[in-house]
């Protein structure tokens, strides 16, 4: 069991900022399924009720459709609270380019509010980052201690990786200074239920065009390099994180090791969903104009995860993507 007060030793609460959003609501939902009260501060931004549909009227469940920002509702909340974890931020490349200045401020503000509140009432947190922290970092599997390599902020796709990184240093400064208990989770590519494909996530965009029988949209050439990582898994790695006291202070990739070329990711999703799409190339510069640079590689190294804690992402690419389809067929109805 996690922390516990004097409300009693089975009593547990937990608050999810992003509650609402695609991996905060499977989170808040493991939680409440563990026994945890869970509060959730989400301003529905890019999340949805939908996502929460199956615990909003759970007697352990509060939600609140307001902002990071709400210094006095999170004043209210956070000593009532034993355990933070901090998911709400702006996502997506999508949604990053065309809402840049309050990108960076959803990031970097809304986390130093939460840190803030935390160390007042020495509250452990877990707060989410992302695989976009490495950068131009190509190596075949990335692992914490990389370098890494951000663009230049003339390239505003960097921005979101600089927000991000920020994060990380006032998590780390936090713990460093003021011996604030942080653990922090880099995601990579997380699918599953509930993520949509509207802000640039391109599982579900593949998959809501097969089922469509819209063009198979692939930007760039196709050669790019990702791992995909199972939204159960993740939060498999982030409750487990959260509940070991030796990862308190450290970075963790959380995701899977297994690669797989954008390019044959369309064609998966094309057979599994039996389509008739056409699959064609995008350049880039077509989406997201003249200022944008893209990646070649980003696998993560999960050996320093899996040294602290029982991880081992059991759904494989194949798997996800029938999870994803189905719940998009589902939804359709």
């Amino acid at each position: 069991m996690f922390l516990k007060n004097d409300k009693g030793d089975n009593w547990m609460k937990a608050l999810v900022t992003g509650g609402a959003g695609f991996i905060g609501s499977h989170l808040a939902e493991r939680l409440i399924n563990q026994g945890y009260e869970v509060v959730v501060v989400d301003n529905l931004s890019t999340g949805k009720m939908e996502n929460i549909q199956n615990i909003r009227n759970c007697k352990d469940f509060t939600f609140y459709n307001d902002s990071v920002f709400d210094y006095k509702l999170l004043e209210t909340i956070v000593p009532e609270c034993n355990i933070i974890f901090h998911l709400a931020a702006a996502v997506g490349v999508k949604y990053i380019i065309e809402n840049l200045v309050e990108s960076m401020r959803i990031n970097i503000r809304g986390t130093e509010i939460i840190l803030e509140l935390a160390s007042r009432y020495d509250k452990k947190v877990f707060i989410a980052s992302t695989s976009e922290c490495y950068g131009r970092n190509n190596k075949e599997r990335l692992n914490e201690d990389d370098d890494a390599l951000l663009g230049s902020t003339k390239i505003f796709r960097w921005s979101y990786a600089h927000s991000k990184s920020i994060d990380e240093f006032l998590g780390l400064a936090y713990h460093k200074e003021r011996d604030l208990k942080v653990c922090i989770g880099r995601f990579f590519n997380t699918v599953g239920p509930r993520q949509v494909g509207q802000y640039g996530m391109v599982v579900p965009r593949f998959v809501e065009q097969a089922l469509r029988g819209e063009a198979i949209t692939v930007y760039g050439d196709g050669e790019q390099i990702r791992s995909f990582g199972h939204v159960s898994d993740i939060i498999d790695g982030v409750t487990q994180l959260m509940n070991t006291e030796k990862a308190t202070g450290n970075v963790y990739n959380l995701g899977n090791e297994d690669p797989i070329k954008i390019i044959d990711l369309a064609k998966m999703v094309k057979k599994i969903t039996n389509s008739k799409s056409e699959i064609i190339k995008v350049p880039f510069e077509d989406i997201y104009g003249d200022n944008f640079e893209d990646i070649k590689m980003r696998v993560p190294d999960l050996s320093k995860v899996k040294s602290v804690i029982d991880y081992e992402p059991r759904m494989k690419i194949e798997e996800i993507l029938k999870s994803v389809i189905a719940s998009k067929k589902s939804s359709a109805k």
